[in-house]
């Protein structure tokens, strides 16, 4: 891949760096903050050849362009847009000084949660585990020892992180909103205090001692938060606002030792007080609330929150579910909203698979398959954003497949004894019901799948070409750069003056190569592929061969074989370096008529047989064999012309 042309691509269709406040990049997304999303073309962006789709959320442009790509487009972009290194926390927090009230509660939400979510799944899984252990063994089918210490052990570790998971939000918490984490802690620590009584046993013992508050004025029942999200949260917002406050007004001297110590009691009264009563009340009453719209007859309402998930997943808010399945868990022992979330994203697994088995799109299918993979492991940004999205009828298809998946989930009563993992590896969190869960799983798949090929999708014929956008930068370029061809090419260069501010050039002579491939060479903008056409790769030449050899054009270095082998780069000792592209679309031959003859890093001579093809072969499979000849660093000049010699 040419690093620096798609990073290029991607600043001029973002809008330049005028339209770019910060960016950074993650495991498979290079993720931008813009100022103004007007001026970005989205779609154009889609199209470039590396990239598998774009969407916004959480107030950022993310670009998905795949693990080991991504961070190497991330280092040209941030050359070529003139701006420093940032962190994805950098990202984050410029974007969400654009965002609206709602989507900062969202956000906010899960940077508490996302950190926590390994204790959480580790804890979950153990559940599960130990579950289906003891089925088994009480009913004969295993016999292991019970008293031996991996299975007492085991089970004392199985919900540790349920036990004490206010400790884990409130300490979360504090670090997101700027609190001294460990003070979060102790928050945590005080609402889940021994002299409490466990909330998990009010329902057989019922409430054993109240506790008289602010002066007589109301009761409290004196009972933990075990299990319980929105009052620690509440609590902890509420010790940062205070600690921060003391922070300003106590003087240094006195600081270490008042600020903590006001911060926690006044917090901690005011959360046993009032602020833990009254959220676990509104918790309550979202959760019942839930419970009920899922336990409507005949499923229709799990139906409807199946089918959309997906379409939450969107517009960021699934980030808030982690809540309702830690609250369900507290309350009923098991969450009955993962699964609908299973067989959501495991439905955007077969649509995305049925796309990949469809579309004539090479780009296309590339995408499409490796996501439908993802998807089933419970990772669908790539299906959502980069296939199903993009095309529509596959996104309405995985949402119907999804509501059929939580239709059954809900009839048999499908619940999870964890959180935090969906899709294939979801059934260890299901061991107690295994096969209902593959059943919903299959279900959801099938469908989307089904209907996918049912529906079908329109695809742009140019989807794997950026043939919008490219027009006008064709006309921009024809204004300063003049291209000519002949059999024999002269590459005149003018590096920038760097030692002046001024636009004057200093020219340094004339750098000649001789075309690599012998035959009819023609101009650029003739060669049948709109991407190379416009010169939005470089500036060049094509060749329609007259025989299946490709040759070193100068003395240099390999600076890349695709693995295809239909393509080669090589950089000359003056600095210019050239991509030499054998035919046109040909990566789908997937290295079939091509025999290279060199590696990455070999030195090469001018005239040394580089790679060899067939041409027969490539035209037999309906491909163009005329091969663009591209300068990919135009950037490092100020001027380029090709000439006749």
């Amino acid at each position: 891949m040419d690093y620096n042309s798609i990073a290029r691509q991607i600043l001029e269709n973002v809008g330049g760096k005028e339209n770019l406040i910060s960016a950074a990049h993650c495991a498979t997304r290079l993720r931008l903050v813009i100022a103004d999303n007007d001026k970005c073309d989205s779609k154009a962006v889609e199209n470039i050849d590396a990239v598998k789709g774009v969407f916004f959320a959480s107030g950022q442009m993310q670009i998905i362009l795949g693990t080991g790509t991504v961070n190497k487009v991330y280092d040209e972009f941030i050359k070529l847009a003139g701006i420093s290194e940032a962190s994805k926390e950098d990202v984050k927090r410029e974007a969400a000084k654009k965002a609206n009230p709602f989507q900062r509660v969202i956000k906010t939400i899960g940077d508490i949660f996302v950190p926590i979510i390994p204790a959480i799944v580790a804890s979950g899984f153990l559940m599960g585990i130990m579950e289906a252990l003891n089925f088994m063994v009480n009913n004969g089918f295993l016999s292991i020892n019970t008293d031996g210490s991996i299975y007492q052990f085991a089970v004392l570790f199985s919900n540790v992180a349920y036990v004490f998971l206010p400790i884990l939000i409130a300490f979360s918490a504090a670090k997101v909103f700027g609190a001294n984490p460990f003070l979060g802690a102790v928050i945590g620590m005080i609402m889940i205090h021994p002299n409490l009584q466990n909330a998990w046993t009010v329902a057989t013992e019922g409430v054993q001692k109240t506790q008289e508050v602010f002066f007589g004025l109301w009761k409290i029942d004196m009972v933990g938060y075990q299990g319980h999200v929105i009052p620690v949260i509440i609590a902890v917002f509420v010790l940062s606002i205070i600690e921060k406050k003391l922070h300003k007004i106590v003087p240094p001297m006195f600081d270490l030792f008042v600020t903590p110590l006001v911060s926690v009691f006044v917090t901690g009264y005011l959360t046993l007080a009032a602020i833990g009563p009254v959220f676990v009340f509104v918790e309550n009453g979202l959760l019942n609330g839930i419970q009920k719209l899922l336990t409507l007859p005949f499923g229709i309402g799990s139906f409807i929150m199946g089918g959309a998930y997906a379409t939450t997943v969107v517009s960021g808010i699934h980030h808030m579910y982690t809540v309702i399945d830690i609250g369900q868990l507290a309350k009923y022992g098991l969450t009955f909203w993962l699964p609908l979330a299973s067989a959501a994203n495991v439905a955007q697994g077969g649509a995305a698979l049925a796309v990949a088995m469809k579309s004539k799109n090479q780009k296309m299918k590339s995408v499409a398959l490796p996501s439908a993979l993802s998807a089933c492991m419970g990772i669908t940004e790539p299906a959502i954003f980069g296939v199903n999205l993009r095309l529509v009828r596959p996104f309405i298809a995985a949402s119907i497949g999804g509501a059929c998946g939580a239709l059954y989930a809900s009839i048999v009563n499908l619940g999870a004894t964890g959180t935090g993992v969906t899709g294939i590896f979801g059934i260890l969190l299901h061991l107690h019901s295994p096969l209902h869960y593959v059943i919903a799983m299959a279900i959801a798949f099938g469908v989307a799948f089904v209907l996918t090929g049912v529906l079908g999708f329109k695809e742009d014929s140019d989807d794997s070409e950026p043939a919008r956008n490219e027009k006008k930068a064709v006309e921009e370029k024809k204004e300063t750069k003049n291209v000519e061809a002949s059999s024999t090419e002269a590459v005149n260069t003018e590096p920038a003056n760097t030692e002046a501010v001024s636009i004057e050039k200093e020219v340094s002579g004339e750098i000649t190569f001789v075309c690599p491939i012998h035959g009819e060479v023609i101009p650029l903008s003739e060669v049948p592929d709109e991407t190379f056409a416009s010169g939005v790769l470089g500036e060049g030449i094509g060749v329609r061969p007259a025989e299946g050899k490709v040759y070193a054009p100068f003395d240099g270095t390999v600076a890349a074989v695709f693995d295809t082998k239909h393509a080669i780069g090589l950089e000359a000792a003056e600095g210019f370096e050239v991509l030499i592209h054998i035919g046109i679309d040909t990566v789908s031959l997937n290295g079939g008529p091509f025999t290279v003859h060199v590696e990455a890093g070999d030195s090469v001579k001018a005239g040394q047989l580089l790679a060899e093809f067939d041409m027969e072969q490539i035209q037999a499979a309906g491909l163009e064999i005329v091969s663009p000849i591209i300068i990919t660093n135009p950037g490092a000049y100020q001027d380029i012309q090709i000439t006749k010699r």
